[in-house]
């Protein structure tokens, strides 16, 4: 059993003991479960914005403990500072060491920056939780689920207003793309050997269906890499570990996105 499946089969028992524990009801009267949400389509769009989606990430199983002291509402108000599209949360707790309260703490920082639930979502009641956290958008990974089980949690997303990232892996991915889903993103890693390869964004990028919007993730370090990218033809980019593994992620965030401002502007007069 790989990684990935052990992340899988443990999900399902942990969501059925939430279950017992909190109520859909009890969910359902959070403080933020009546907000309007924000687009991070639409900021993915805004040529005022990176299209970065800078990741609040502590711990990997890949790379052990990242930034263990980190604390959510310095680093995520740098990020916003840095002007990303959105933010991403971790909130699985015993692979990750995320937590739900992460993501509320960065909702309360930042009202108006798009937050992404990162989470291996096998369950209409994680969507439920998600809403009831303050986020934007959820993520579907699409080797995780079937064809109908990943529109089923898109379709039931949509339903309370959430937008839909599915993550693919592979070409053999690409059936299961709904009408339902807002954005796809590419790995660059592959969660079964944990290897990343830029070239797996470029050689899947025009086999994505164009009314998706379409993002790059994972094992980008570079600003060279965004600005590559970019001219590839892809609108964002999430980056978690880059900015992590330093002692100032916003400040990092800030001076990476910078070199890429810089970057591009280089490239239009080449």
């Amino acid at each position: 059993m790989d990684i990935l499946e052990r992340i899988i089969a443990y999900k399902y028992i942990e969501v059925g003991g939430r279950k017992q524990l909190v109520s859909t009801k009890s969910l359902e009267r959070s403080r933020f479960f009546n907000r309007p949400t924000l687009s991070l389509k639409a900021a993915l769009l805004n040529p005022e914005k990176s299209g970065i989606i800078a990741e609040f990430k502590r711990h990997s199983p890949s790379k052990k403990d990242i930034n263990i002291t980190a604390k959510v509402a310095d680093v995520t108000t740098g990020y916003t500072k840095a002007g990303v599209s959105g933010i991403s949360c971790l909130t699985d707790t015993k692979f990750f060491k995320g937590t739900s309260e992460d993501l509320k703490i960065a909702r309360l920082h930042n009202p108006q920056t798009p937050i992404l639930r990162k989470e291996f979502i096998v369950d209409e009641y994680q969507l439920i939780e998600a809403k009831s956290m303050g986020a934007d958008v959820i993520l579907l990974i699409g080797e995780c689920l079937t064809k109908k089980r990943l529109a089923e949690l898109a379709k039931f997303a949509k339903s309370l207003g959430l937008e839909v990232l599915t993550e693919i892996h592979s070409a053999e991915q690409l059936p299961k793309l709904t009408a339902d889903i807002d954005i796809v993103g590419v790995n660059n890693r592959n969660l079964k050997t944990f290897k990343v390869d830029i070239q797996h964004s470029k050689e899947l990028f025009h086999q994505i269906p164009n009314n998706f919007i379409k993002i790059s993730e994972s094992g980008i370090s570079h600003p060279d890499t965004i600005v590559e990218l970019k001219e590839h033809g892809f609108q964002g980019f999430l980056i978690g570990e880059n900015f992590m593994k330093t002692d100032n992620p916003g400040a990092s965030c800030m001076e990476f996105t910078n070199a890429v401002k810089a970057g591009l502007a280089k490239s239009m007069t080449i």
